[in-house]
Formats: C-alpha cells, sequence, structure tokens
C-alpha cells in the first residue's frame, strides 16, 4: 500500500532519505508552478523551491502531523513567495503573458457572478491574458486564487496556509475575483447555443 504524505515524512524524521526524494519529486513541479505564478520567472521559483524543500528537510526533526503535509509545504512556499515579493527583487521583473502554460496546467474558472453563469471565455489561447490579469492581483490575493483555482485546495487549507480565517478568505478571493472579471470583460463573450441542460461557465 502506497504511503501517505504525512507518513513518508514521519519517515524522513525517523531518517529515511528516499522518503524525501519520493515527496520532492512528488511535489517540486506542481510547487515550481505555484511559485512562478507568485514571483514571475521560472528562474527564481526554481530557486525558491530549492529553499522550501531545504526548510523542509531542516525542520524533519521538529515535523509533527498536526495539518496535511500540503499545507504544511505551501505555507513555507507562500511565506518564501510573499517575503521575496515585498522585499523588492521581483518588483522590477517583467510580466509575461506570452510564455505558454505549463502543460498540465488546468483550465482557470471564473465564479460567475449569476446563476446563470452562461458566459465562457471565448478562446482557450487567450489564457495568457488571464494569467497576465492574475499577476497583477495584491500578493496575497494572487496566492488564494492560485491555491484555489489552480490546486484545488479548499478554503480550511487555503486560510492554514495563508493565516487568515475562511470568512477573511473568502472575502480575499471576492476582491481577486471581482478585480479579474473587469480586467478580463472585454474576453467574455457569449457563447453560441448549446444543447438544452447542459451546464455553462467561465472558463479558460
Amino acid at each position: 500500500m502506497a504511503r501517505s504524505d504525512v507518513q513518508l515524512m514521519l519517515d524522513v524524521k525517523a531518517g529515511d532519505e528516499l522518503s524525501f526524494e519520493m515527496l520532492l519529486h512528488k511535489y517540486r513541479k506542481p510547487l515550481v508552478n505555484f511559485l512562478c505564478r507568485m514571483v514571475r520567472d521560472q528562474a527564481a521559483a526554481e530557486d525558491l523551491a530549492q529553499e522550501v524543500f531545504f526548510r523542509v528537510y531542516r525542520a524533519r526533526k521538529e515535523y509533527s502531523p498536526s495539518a496535511k503535509f500540503t499545507t504544511w509545504l505551501f505555507r513555507i512556499a507562500t511565506n518564501l513567495a510573499l517575503n521575496a515579493i515585498r522585499d523588492g527583487r521581483y518588483r522590477q521583473m517583467q510580466i509575461s503573458i506570452d510564455a505558454p502554460a505549463a502543460e498540465d496546467e488546468p483550465a482557470f474558472q471564473l465564479p460567475s457572478r449569476e446563476a446563470r453563469a452562461d458566459d465562457r471565455l471565448i478562446e482557450r489561447e487567450r489564457n495568457q491574458m488571464i494569467r497576465g490579469a492574475i499577476l497583477t492581483l495584491p500578493e496575497k490575493q494572487r496566492a488564494a486564487v492560485v491555491l484555489h483555482k489552480y490546486h484545488d485546495m479548499d478554503y480550511a487549507e487555503i486560510g492554514k496556509i495563508l493565516g487568515c480565517s475562511e470568512s477573511a478568505l473568502k472575502s480575499l478571493l471576492f476582491r481577486a475575483y471581482e478585480t479579474l472579471r473587469v480586467q478580463l470583460a472585454l474576453l467574455v463573450a457569449r457563447p453560441a447555443a448549446q444543447p438544452a441542460g447542459e451546464g455553462k461557465r467561465h472558463e479558460l
């Protein structure tokens, strides 16, 4: 039976180097993707991911499974990313909206304000503009959106990562999505008629 992330980390705590390699292999790519969306630079994201795993390994003796491993991992990553942005290391970097999306990047769905939700972003290839809009959000809003939409985390886990209550997180996400709606308004168009009963949503 495959070991859980928590069990792998407990084995790392006990001195099992192979378990650490397994965790690194499993989470390196999603972690780099998250950090790249935060700091806007692939090389910087790679460096920060290395620092995240270094901190995880360094803290292995103090590890306690009081939360999901991903919560702990992404809390470290988010704090590093926010600190790096706030101390000015990445403020002057250009926001690239032309870089291709990662091959495994999921569709970004903007929650609909209305129940009918029958508008959709008109062309999938215009996801560059959406990623560019996300990069302009304030850092904490950006982190919340990326964790919510690209990493499919629930409010409880994101709240623990960002150190805020679920109600505060919902308010944060609401403001972020309203900003994105304004910035992406020109991309939204009424789709062609769909078969009756087919679900409709904003999607990339």
